[in-house]
């Protein structure tokens, strides 16, 4: 079992379990470590590595299987007589694995939820959540999925990937191994009763409107009844991180979109935010996307960009000749000037539209410490 520097613990420990638990005998590589002389038949891949690192090489030169911890559980999960949904996608892929669990009774598992090797369920149903890091070592035969879910696909992860074919061709390559396809672009137009079912709810905005077409079609593929799958998106509540509405200052409110990695979610998040004027707070560690091909969303209603971490300098070079923007290097500072210049009935808007590697853990430390700082500074409002 492979597990690489700032590899995901949780799938690992998981990973390592199952494998004891079936009577493998099993050892952990971790950080710069040399791989282990002794023989061995497969090495679980942690997603958090590239398989150009150089352990691929030595692995395939000794004919060692080399499988990710998505299919090793996902083979443990199938041979028990489960059923699995899979969904990938650059954007919103969390909220949907989400709504579809709930509507199969499902277990959430893969990036959002359990690692796939630690998933069970009572329904023996399963929906995973695939990144394309994932399916650099995944190879699973054709019907492996009940549905395979593509709910966008954007520039995304070029650091890693290098090109768009390349991200594009990982993420496509699940259809060949699910009996059911959900692919995209899904017509939302040509969805039975869709305005009707997401009326009201989280995904009732232009934005989302296309991946609930998706949740819905792949429901319908699964056999789930029009009951249920009306339940579900009533009773969905978005996840921590996504368009979160945090609190009010002086008639200020704080949205927290930590989530946003890319700049095209930065894009999405400034179309969904109501308000007339945003206060954005963006940056972090750039992905490869060229900030240019973002300035018609920030010329709308965004009054002033407060930037952060690593991309600072670059997307003010891009965006700085079309509207206000300060680098302000961490996310303290610009809580710090934002909170001096927005006025009432205004939004700040955190979303990043960049990883948080530079900074912060993960994205999810990016949001706490955010909605920390509205705290501290409601409570100074209040003395």
């Amino acid at each position: 079992m492979k597990n690489p520097p700032g590899s995901k613990i949780l799938s690992a420990k998981a990973a390592k379990e199952l494998a004891l638990s079936l009577g493998s005998e099993v050892s952990i590589v971790s950080g710069n470590d040399e791989i282990p002389k002794t023989d061995f038949d497969l090495a679980i891949a942690s997603p958090g590595i590239s398989s150009l690192h150089r352990w691929f090489g030595e692995l395939q030169a000794r004919n060692v299987g080399i499988v990710s911890e998505m299919q090793f559980g996902v083979e443990y999960l199938k041979e028990r007589g489960y059923k699995i949904v899979a969904v990938t996608g650059s954007k919103g892929k969390s909220s949907v694995v989400k709504l579809l669990a709930n509507a199969l009774g499902a277990v959430p598992c893969g990036n959002f939820g359990l690692p796939v090797s630690a998933a069970r369920s009572p329904s023996k149903w399963a929906v995973v959540e695939v990144s394309s890091f994932m399916m650099e070592t995944t190879f699973l035969p054709p019907g492996t999925f009940e549905c395979a879910v593509i709910l966008n696909l954007q520039e995304d992860h070029l650091d890693r990937h290098r090109t768009v074919e390349n991200y594009h061709a990982l993420k496509r390559r699940l259809l060949s191994m699910a009996r059911e396809k959900v692919d995209f672009p899904v017509d939302s137009s040509a969805v039975e009763n869709i305005d009707e079912i997401i009326k009201g709810t989280y995904f009732d905005n232009s934005i989302l409107k296309a991946n609930a077409a998706s949740a819905i079609s792949a429901l319908r593929k699964c056999s789930v009844s029009e009951e249920k799958i009306a339940e579900a998106f009533r009773n969905f509540k978005p996840l921590p991180h996504r368009m979160q509405f945090v609190d009010e200052i002086n008639g200020i409110q704080f949205i927290n979109d930590s989530k946003s990695t890319s700049l095209k979610s930065l894009a999405a998040a400034v179309e969904m935010c109501s308000h007339s004027g945003i206060r954005l707070i963006a940056g972090g560690r750039p992905k490869g996307e060229k900030p240019e091909k973002y300035i018609f969303c920030l010329t709308k209603r965004v009054k002033k960009v407060y930037l952060i971490g690593e991309s600072a300098e670059l997307f003010s070079k891009a965006w700085s000749p079309h509207v206000e923007c300060e680098i302000c290097t961490t996310l303290e500072k610009a809580f710090e000037t934002v909170l001096h210049d927005a006025s009432p009935g205004e939004a700040v808007l955190l979303s990043p539209g960049a990883a948080s590697y530079d900074q912060f853990e993960n994205f999810e430390r990016r949001g706490e410490i955010f909605a920390s700082l509205i705290k501290t500074a409601k409570g100074k409002s209040n003395e």
